[in-house]
């Protein structure tokens, strides 16, 4: 990026910011929801339209909130947070939870489960 400091303050070209477009807006959640296989999985869609997602052995979850996810402080709604994703871990390993808003691109959140899926392994 070409910077003149001949002049006080920040100067630049605009084809030197090298402008992007980015992913935005939350997509189809079915981008993410089709990943899971029938029989290794669980999905349930509550009464308020949330999806949510296990693993038989109870210890991945996936779960979707299009209009955020309830609970929290006071039993309010958390504002923003669109999906969750969690694994348990084991007596030695500690787990993981993940989460994203509501309007992260489903896309990234594909993307995320499509490499939790092919790191498990059947025992």
């Amino acid at each position: 990026m070409a910077l003149n400091t001949a002049q006080p303050g920040f100067a630049t070209r605009v084809e030197d910011l090298r402008l992007r477009s980015w992913k935005l807006g939350a997509g189809q959640p079915m981008e993410v929801i089709d990943q899971f296989p029938g029989a290794d999985f669980t999905l349930i869609v509550d009464d308020r339209a949330d999806v949510h997602v296990s693993s038989r052995d109870g210890r991945f979850y996936l779960g979707y909130f299009p209009n955020g996810r309830p609970g929290g402080a006071d039993e309010d709604w958390v504002t923003g947070e669109g999906w969750v994703i969690a694994v348990t871990g084991t007596a030695k390993v500690p787990g993981y939870r993940m989460s994203f808003g509501t309007e992260t691109p489903s896309e990234i959140i594909a993307g995320v489960v499509a490499r939790i899926l092919a790191t498990s392994q059947l025992l």
